[in-house]
């Protein structure tokens, strides 16, 4: 519907599968990015449309396609995890279906002034929106310890204590500013790995993490769509790395009654808990096929899950089974 040239997300086919949407629906792309999956979505049904963005390059990207799809989309400034004040706000209390691909998206890793990737030299930014303090505010003032920390536990980074170390006595000389000079000093002291993965990127990952707080985004957003989804309404989360996949995956095990039950060594009464909220459409999830694979590179850790709302109330927060 317009001569820009299309971004094509990963799992795009499985993805609308899954949403299976249908006309006169409302559905939310909390992750609009470069509009990939919400073009998909508005071709295959007659949709309201959604997306929320807290990227003001995505918000310019997006005017030729909001006037493509004019009046079904609409696109929302902020982060997805606050999806419901959002959608509030724009007079939606419920909805049919909501997708989330998380992570960095496409045209922030490929603009070298967004500084996401040690691919390119640019500013140590990696700040997904405009606001807050950047990779280079916390490599530059955080304590040893909590860069370590954010290595660690973000990044799963082996050597967190190593790099934080190496970085802390380097910005006493001079200050980090550039994503080259980062991955330099984080180079210099991890070794190269067998499977040829850069040693930078570990703890580029964790710092990107730790920046836009991305876990706390995705813990709201899942607990968001709970409240928001009509029953029947279908949850569908791409996830790029162990950390997301593992949350996800959690999240929705426990929301659909998947937990492990008592031991049959232990007799007792089963714990009752809150009513399943959601029944998974898959337990395994949907990875990417070869073809995919072989096209793009960037889809290959790439895991879809998909869960369908219930009749049951949400759960009340900190609420378990």
């Amino acid at each position: 519907m317009t001569a820009q040239p299309v971004h094509i997300p990963v799992l795009l086919a499985e993805v609308l599968h899954d949403m299976a949407v249908a006309d006169g629906q409302t559905v939310v792309d909390g992750t609009f990015g470069a509009g990939g999956y919400s073009r998909a979505l508005l071709d295959s049904a007659a949709i309201r449309l959604f997306a929320i963005d807290r990227d003001p390059a995505a918000h310019e990207r997006a005017r030729p396609i909001i006037e493509a799809y004019a009046p079904r989309l609409s696109l929302l400034n902020g982060c997805f995890g606050d999806m419901e004040a959002l959608l509030a706000a724009a007079g939606v209390s419920s909805v049919d279906a909501i997708v989330l691909d998380i992570g960095v998206s496409s045209p922030q890793i490929d603009t070298p002034e967004r500084g996401f990737s040690f691919r390119f030299d640019g500013p140590l930014d990696m700040r997904m929106g405009d606001t807050g303090p950047t990779a280079a505010d916390v490599v530059n003032s955080a304590e040893e310890e909590d860069l370590a920390n954010i290595f660690y536990r973000y990044g799963e980074e082996r050597l967190s204590r190593r790099v934080a170390r190496a970085i802390v006595m380097r910005r006493a000389e001079k200050k980090f500013e550039r994503t080259g000079d980062l991955a330099d000093v984080i180079r210099s002291c991890v070794p190269k790995s067998k499977d040829g993965i850069d040693p930078a990127t570990r703890s580029f990952q964790g710092l990107r993490i730790h920046v836009n707080d991305e876990l706390g985004e995705l813990e709201r957003a899942l607990a968001a769509a709970e409240r928001l989804l009509s029953p029947g309404g279908r949850l569908c989360v791409v996830t790029f790395h162990s950390l997301e996949d593992r949350l996800v995956k959690e999240f929705m095990r426990e929301r659909s009654g998947n937990v492990p039950g008592p031991s049959r060594h232990m007799p007792g009464p089963a714990a009752v808990g809150p009513a399943p909220t959601f029944r998974l459409l898959s337990k395994s999830g949907t990875g990417p096929g070869a073809e995919e694979q072989a096209r793009n590179p960037r889809a290959r850790s790439a895991r879809l899950r998909t869960a369908i709302r219930t009749e049951a109330p949400a759960w009340a927060q900190g609420e378990a089974a």
